[in-house]
């Protein structure tokens, strides 16, 4: 039983850096608004307090003051997750969540860690899940899609909005962007994506791509 458990919380996903978010899936859905803090992070691992609302929605600016929104007595998260995270290999990670009290999480981002927010979108394209996310705060402009599935996610449909892969780039890693935003790399990286001529991995199975959704 304790292996079995142990096995559900390896986690198999492939992550894309978006130029952009249609239209069509943005008004599909109704996001859930994430403040999220990391501590001890190094080399990949870190242990993340997450607090998520699905009542309020909040548009991502880069001056979000994170401290008056959580605490704000009008406001209030619906629930909070302790989640340790182990390094990013070929796809997949561990990762051991568990649920806590959400008044307990408020205050533990208030107290410490690095922090990101972000609107965190849930569509289904074709077959499959994704979540978007739409950063806000330091990381203001940053869009992540993401499909995660039960086992490695092989002979993906990618939506033509992705315009690269970044499932193994560290830089892309919610809590390297929370020390790191995505301002003090994105000229790098936006120059790098000029002069690729992959921009998708190959090490995934067949990769097709939908040009409508």
């Amino acid at each position: 039983m304790f292996k079995d458990e142990l096995l559900q919380d390896f986690e198999y996903e492939r992550r894309f850096f978006c130029e952009e978010f249609p239209e069509k899936l943005r008004t599909s859905s109704q996001p859930a608004f994430h403040v999220q803090s990391y501590y001890l992070v190094s080399e990949g691992y870190n242990i993340r307090v997450r607090v998520s609302s699905s009542q309020f929605f909040y548009e991502m600016t880069e001056d979000m003051n994170l401290d008056h929104i959580l605490d704000s007595n009008s406001f209030r998260f619906d629930n909070a997750y302790l989640t340790v995270k182990c390094p990013v290999v070929g796809g997949s990670r561990y990762e051991a969540e568990r649920e806590i009290d959400a008044n307990v999480g408020v205050e533990l981002i208030l107290r410490g860690g690095s922090r990101i927010v972000k609107n965190r979108y849930s569509v289904w394209i074709k077959s499959d899940g994704w979540v978007i996310d739409v950063f806000g705060g330091s990381n203001q402009g940053l869009i992540i899609a993401e499909c995660e599935r039960k086992a490695p996610v092989i002979d993906l449909e990618i939506p033509e909005f992705c315009a690269a892969e970044v499932t193994d780039d560290y830089r892309f890693t919610n809590d390297n962007l929370s020390r790191k935003p995505f301002h003090t790399f994105k000229q790098e990286y936006l120059e790098e994506l000029d002069r690729s001529d992959r921009r998708f991995s190959n090490q995934f199975g067949q990769n097709r791509y939908l040009t409508d959704l």
